[in-house]
């Protein structure tokens, strides 16, 4: 008997310790560098474009299908969002040259359009009953815009349908009139349909993060902070970029893949905000010269992320 309680004990003692080594490395693999993305009002390319769905300043139903795509990649924590709103800007070209001279560096430009919008009231009149339905359909059109290589990575569809229902019998019952809330709803059934694959998209390549200035004896300061996930003990892998072809059948250039030189790992982070946090990380293994930072990028990945843009 006592043999059998001490073997139980020993399975119990290692499930501990292989439960403890899990958590320690889904903690350590919890990362969550926000990537930075800029949404251009989405144009309105429907026959309704010139009737209600436009507002004195502008397109409303534009501007309200780019405020809930907002909200809903917001809810994600996945990404610092950055809008462009203005009038000039519903062409990627566009917004691509304003946000370069603001000096504002992105990684992926989100373009969209209502492509269908429309309204219909449909009645179903019985012998003792009567049912008023009023329906609202919408389609939107996005494309996912890499900003380095202004190549488009994802284009999708999606539409969306709301509806409302009234119905009276033998003259009792609920009535309604013109409901603008389905426009709403509609819309943002569109959006609620190409979301889930923008975020695998955007998210679907390991997160980077880079040095940004030499500090001396082996520390250095490098981009992100708390927010993202950054905490003292994190340990990065420093990835030298491999070098750029050019390709000359496209015209494109390639970077060939980067080689693993180092490891650091983190001292201190600091800074109020998302855009402004910044941590203090060691050099504990390799080299990395410090008259080409630009040349090295941060990894969590073990295995160096070495394959290029």
């Amino acid at each position: 008997m006592k043999t059998i309680q001490s073997i139980l004990l020993l399975l119990l003692m290692a499930l501990s310790c292989f439960s403890g080594t899990a958590m320690a490395a889904n903690d350590e693999s919890g990362l969550t560098l926000k990537r930075k993305i800029a949404i251009s009002r989405f144009s309105n390319e429907t026959q309704s474009g010139n009737s209600f769905l436009v507002s004195n300043n502008g397109d409303r139903l534009g501007k309200q299908a780019s405020d809930i795509l907002s909200a809903k990649l917001s809810e994600s924590q996945k990404f610092l969002i950055f809008e462009r709103l203005d009038s000039g800007g519903v062409s990627a070209e566009k917004v691509l040259a304003g946000l370069k001279a603001e000096g504002i560096a992105v990684d992926y430009l989100i373009v969209g359009s209502v492509t269908e919008f429309g309204r219909s009231t449909e009645s179903d009149t019985g012998v003792f009953s009567r049912a008023k339905i009023q329906k609202a359909f919408a389609k939107v059109a996005v494309r996912l815009v890499e900003v380095s290589t202004g190549r488009i990575m994802h284009s999708e569809e999606g539409a969306g349908e709301a509806s409302v229902t009234t119905k009276k019998t033998m003259g009792v019952g609920s009535s309604a009139g013109f409901d603008q809330s389905l426009t709403d709803k509609a819309i943002s059934a569109a959006i609620g349909k190409v979301v889930s694959n923008l975020v695998e998209n955007m998210t679907g390549k390991p997160w980077r993060s880079y040095l940004l200035t030499d500090e001396g004896e082996g520390s250095y300061i490098m981009a992100g902070g708390e927010s993202q996930g950054i905490k003292a003990g994190t340990q990065f892998v420093v990835v030298k970029r491999g070098r750029q072809i050019k390709n000359p059948q496209t015209g494109a250039l390639i970077e060939l893949p980067g080689k693993k030189v180092a490891t650091v790992e983190v001292v201190m982070t600091l800074g109020e905000d998302e855009l402004s946090e910044v941590s203090y990380v060691t050099l504990t293994s390799g080299s990395i010269s410090s008259e080409s930072l630009s040349d090295y990028h941060l990894t969590n990945n073990s295995l160096g992320d070495t394959q290029g843009n």
